[in-house]
């Protein structure tokens, strides 16, 4: 593999294909479908730990709060991460507005604002997985030099992927509007409750909601996660899924392909999935450990940030300036309408 260069394709993405075969040999997967409004339920009360803990260490030690942000804090985070991407595809409630303000409301304890801007892109990515004008999830050709196989840089890289993934990547994606309403409610609510947390409690709670955030994507055995999903790791495969023990930590989140090919399947519902349609999934390559896909990144000079498949851009790619924001809508409405459609009129 050239560690210099992306692998370039000018084949569609597998995942409607896929869902098309699986629907056609298991029908039954169609009762997977829908919403789970009880992950609301468990998102307030994964923010009320996360919060309690946090006061809880308003007079604790630095050791004390970095311990806690990496082995609790982070997991935490991470399953609100989860909780926000069911939400970004509406699998929460019905209607956007409900779930976006769900979004808000889950992101409180998050120090930075994600809920809205993953949501906008990460639809993206699904509707134009691989392509570089649009897929926010892939590194610029800049980033990827700049880190290169150096594990220092790559360590470096996770530790700070929060910043990477909510302000650098977003930036590079021009056909979108960083700033809209709903982005700017999300960051005016977030800086608020920040400065009532360091207000009240002080800086050893607003420090470990910080590095909780920081680790739940970085430098630690979940930022694995990051790299399990679409970094090659069998030549021709581009999206991975993960069946280890952190899933029930993670709600679900590693059963990747799974959720590329059904996105409107839930996050409570994904190991039904591939237990109704074994065969299509048992022959791809997954992981285990994210552990070991972390510490395989960071040392390998195999595997880097070029380490993705890249496809030919979407036909509109010389389109100057970004989207509005009914555009970007339309946009959004149409990646997660294109599986759910495809999947119930299997051709």
């Amino acid at each position: 593999m050239n560690e210099r260069d992306f692998t370039f394709v000018d084949y569609p993405e597998p995942h409607i294909k896929r869902s098309r075969e699986i629907l056609k040999a298991h029908p039954e997967v169609r009762s997977l479908m829908g919403r789970n409004p009880w992950t609301a339920v468990v998102a307030i009360s994964i923010i009320s730990l996360h919060f309690a803990i946090a006061i809880a260490l308003k007079s604790s030690s630095w050791p004390m709060v970095l311990l806690s942000a990496w082995t609790i804090g982070a997991v935490i985070d991470h399953a609100l991460f989860v909780i926000i991407h069911d939400l970004s595809h509406n699998l929460v409630f019905k209607g956007a507005t409900k779930n976006k303000l769900m979004g808000i409301v889950t992101n409180f304890p998050m120090v930075m604002p994600p809920a809205i801007g993953f949501r906008n892109y990460h639809l993206l990515h699904h509707k134009y997985q691989g392509e570089m004008d649009y897929d926010a999830d892939l590194a610029s050709k800049s980033e990827a030099n700049f880190v290169g196989t150096n594990p220092i840089k790559k360590a470096l890289w996770l530790l700070f992927f929060p910043i990477v993934e909510g302000v650098i990547r977003p930036l590079r994606v021009k056909r979108v509007n960083f700033l809209e309403f709903w982005s700017i409610l999300n960051l005016s609510v977030i800086m608020a409750i920040n400065v009532w947390i360091f207000t009240t409690f002080g800086a050893m709670t607003f420090t470990y909601l910080l590095l909780s955030l920081f680790f739940s994507v970085g430098l630690s055995p979940l930022g694995g996660r990051w790299i399990q999903e679409h970094y090659i790791f069998e030549p021709g495969q581009e999206t991975y899924s993960y069946y280890g023990p952190l899933n029930y930590l993670s709600l679900n989140v590693g059963y990747h392909n799974e959720h590329h090919d059904f996105m409107m399947i839930p996050w409570s519902n994904l190991p039904k999935l591939k237990k109704m349609a074994p065969s299509f999934y048992d022959g791809l390559y997954s992981h285990k450990s994210w552990t070991k896909v972390l510490v395989t990144f960071i040392f390998s000079k195999d595997i880097s940030l070029f380490s993705r498949i890249i496809r030919t851009n979407h036909k509109d790619k010389n389109r100057d300036g970004g989207y509005t924001t009914k555009e970007t809508q339309k946009i959004m409405e149409s990646a997660v309408n294109v599986v759910s459609a495809d999947s119930c009129n299997p051709t």
